[in-house]
């Protein structure tokens, strides 16, 4: 039984993976996250070039899906704790450190923030490293992934795909083309890929149309 006013969870996450697809992979010293660009409210189309990876420090980027409002809040604080750090450890943040602390937002304020957040980089502790972040704070270590309404789509792809010690060049083809079969029978994935290659010296961001499958 649920208090007035109190949704079920099964409501909210019918709200939280209504839309977009992302998608993480890991390699050799680097970790490849993708994204759709659409970004919708219900059954409209709010936006066609949403950015939905979002740098945090040099070293580890996130892709989000869910409400954009609580996304954007979430990405400013994991920012700021990780320039923190920086300053005061003369170190970046360990990628597991800052998934974790994503983790201790997200559970201490569920339901409120409905967010399910990829958490990609390269640090010296671990190498390359891919977390999953649930909106209940879960925590997954992961080689690949996809989260959002095309997950299904995408899934199939990475899983007949994906192989241990894949190159950057497969990694980022693979990325663009999960997402693009997600896009090709999703209605909320759309308008485009997004690719970011994390490495521990930076980011590079690639525009999926530049990529030839």
């Amino acid at each position: 039984m649920y208090a007035e006013g109190v949704k079920h969870p099964e409501e909210i996450l019918k709200k939280l993976y209504k839309g977009t697809t992302t998608v993480g992979i890991v390699g050799e010293g680097f970790t490849v996250l993708a994204t759709d660009r659409r970004a919708t409210s219900g059954y409209f189309i709010a936006s066609k070039h949403a950015r939905k990876i979002a740098e945090i420090d040099r070293h580890v980027a996130v892709t989000i899906a869910g409400t954009v409002g609580d996304a954007q809040q979430l990405v400013e604080r994991l920012r700021a704790e990780a320039r923190l750090y920086r300053v005061e450890m003369e170190a970046p943040i360990p990628v597991k450190s800052l998934a974790t602390l994503a983790s201790l937002i997200l559970f201490q304020n569920r339901p409120l923030l409905l967010i399910q957040m990829l958490v990609g980089g390269v640090d010296k502790e671990e190498g390359a490293t891919l977390y999953s972040v649930d909106w209940l704070g879960t925590v997954t270590k992961e080689n690949y992934i996809a989260t959002g309404s095309g997950t299904p789509f995408a899934v199939a792809i990475l899983e007949s795909e994906y192989r241990e010690g894949i190159k950057e060049e497969e990694a980022v083809k693979l990325a663009v083309k999960a997402v693009r079969a997600a896009m090709q029978r999703d209605p909320a994935s759309g308008e485009g890929v997004d690719v970011a290659v994390v490495k521990e010296d930076g980011i590079r961001f690639i525009r999926g149309e530049s990529v030839s499958l």
